[in-house]
């Protein structure tokens, strides 16, 4: 998948980048989108001088938070109505609801976090806008998140770039892309994983009493 990112990436230019962090980032049917795995390779190839970095780092960290902005829009207009949408092969309602049970769990804290989980990153801000958060506290937390995700992946791929000779990039950027596939899906499985036990732990006690 790394060198098909990288055939992408070579094709669409910076322009095909921003668009899909910003699909990512806010249009429910852009969970799919591979973000992290994305901008850690625009990282790679900028570092190779395939890519603009500064250009980079403003263009992704703008999509970003443009994108959270019209997931939450998005979330506060139809409200409701999304829990209740049925699945489609576009949209999926678990995705939602595990979003809207990270935010009950972290609050507006959820803007920041979500950004370095694949799924909920997407679902975050429509959850936060069919909550009704207060426009200026998502907005904050909002940055926060944009700068951290849409310039810290970038610019950890560019710097492991700079360290990799140009003759070994092949060799090293399948494993470090996995890595990094690994590390985000990891908050959303432990998540997953006590959220399991929890319920156990409650139908075990409800079968005490």
């Amino acid at each position: 998948m790394q060198f098909d990112l990288i055939a992408i990436i070579k094709s669409v230019g910076l322009m095909g980048v921003f668009a899909i962090v910003f699909a990512e980032s806010g249009l429910f049917f852009g969970f799919f989108l591979p973000g992290d795995s994305l901008l850690f390779t625009a990282g790679f190839l900028t570092s190779q001088g395939f890519l603009s970095l500064p250009w980079l780092l403003l263009g992704t960290f703008l999509a970003a938070v443009l994108g959270d902005n019209v997931g939450f829009t998005f979330g506060r207009k139809v409200g409701p109505k999304i829990f209740s949408r049925p699945d489609s092969r576009l949209f999926k309602k678990e995705h939602l609801q595990k979003a809207h049970a990270f935010y009950e769990k972290h609050g507006p804290a959820t803007i920041v976090l979500a950004r370095f989980m694949p799924f909920i990153r997407t679902f975050a801000p429509i959850v936060a806008g069919a909550a009704d958060m207060h426009y200026r506290t998502f907005f904050t937390y909002n940055l926060i998140g944009g700068a951290l995700w849409g310039t810290g992946v970038p610019l950890l791929g560019y710097f492991l770039g700079r360290l990799i000779p140009t003759e070994l990039m092949d060799k090293y950027l399948l494993a470090i892309v996995g890595v990094i596939v690994i590390l985000s899906l990891l908050p959303g499985i432990i998540h997953y994983i006590k959220e399991k036990g929890f319920q156990k732990d409650q139908e075990i006690i409800s079968k005490g009493i």
